[in-house]
């Protein structure tokens, strides 16, 4: 199932596709507005199918490859996308780096229903998750350094796009990843800042450490749908997430308009 060269594990050798960017969506953006759809196809994995079919498109002047996280239909719960055969299947048709747009609660007070953070670090609270493909067939045990889970290079492109678009973002924070689907309890979340995590969201892991294992470069940009469990009066509305998304998603497409030519 799987090969190893020098340490690292890889998919097959055949190669398919022209884009190297790719974009994962997920709650809120189950589509990019401006993709130019050229064509979606179905890339078959070892770890079984992906979320649904790759999307090859051009988005502002940029070949670029879309992936909808939780399915094109947002039908995938957290705890059973398949992050394995996504990430697999966008390093097969040669992806290189992926942008990955994740809804959030906010947990830091600069952290508001609307606002945008590019996070640096990330803490996994997640279980019983397929979260590595060092399993079977191994010559010899493989452990990857993770000590800085994101790709500066990419986080970094990804802060001075928004500045060229006019658009804040916070320049780190901690990202707490939660098994989901059930939105934590107050006292979860008071134990996760006490930990030192600045929002809270269900899909960062294993994703993120999948993308590492296979050579990835992935940043994500967290889009802050409500308040986290405890952080405001009263309970979660899950329409008033929605209507807070479709604003944040448009900061985000402003970002990508500047990110993605420049990546």
């Amino acid at each position: 199932m799987l090969t190893q060269s020098a340490g690292n594990i890889r998919p097959g050798q055949g190669r398919i596709g022209l884009s190297e960017i790719a974009i994962i969506g997920g709650t809120g953006l189950t589509s990019l507005n401006g993709l130019r759809i050229k064509r979606k196809r179905m890339v078959p994995t070892p770890w079984g199918e992906p979320s649904g079919p790759v999307t090859y498109g051009e988005l502002f002047g940029k070949q670029v490859v879309f992936l909808a996280r939780h399915g094109y239909q947002h039908t995938i719960p957290p705890h059973k996308v398949n992050y394995r055969a996504n990430l697999w299947a966008l390093k097969q048709i040669g992806v290189e780096k992926i942008v990955a747009v994740a809804a959030v609660g906010g947990i830091h007070r600069e952290l508001g229903p609307g606002s945008l953070a590019i996070p640096d670090q990330i803490i996994d609270y997640t279980w019983s998750r397929g979260h590595t493909y060092f399993e079977h067939d191994l010559t010899s045990v493989t452990h990857v350094d993770f000590t800085h889970p994101y790709s500066e290079t990419l986080r970094e492109g990804l802060i001075r796009a928004a500045q060229r678009a006019g658009v804040v973002v916070r320049a780190g924070g901690t990202y707490g990843a939660t098994q989901g689907p059930r939105l934590e309890t107050a006292a979860e979340i008071e134990r996760m800042e006490r930990d030192g995590c600045d929002l809270v969201g269900m899909t960062g892991m294993p994703e993120a450490a999948l993308a590492r294992e296979i050579g990835l470069q992935y940043a994500a940009c967290a889009v802050v749908a409500n308040w986290a469990a405890g952080k405001a009066a009263g309970t979660i509305v899950m329409d008033e997430l929605a209507e807070t998304l479709r604003g944040g998603m448009e900061q985000v497409r402003r970002l990508l308009e500047q990110a993605i030519p420049a990546i």
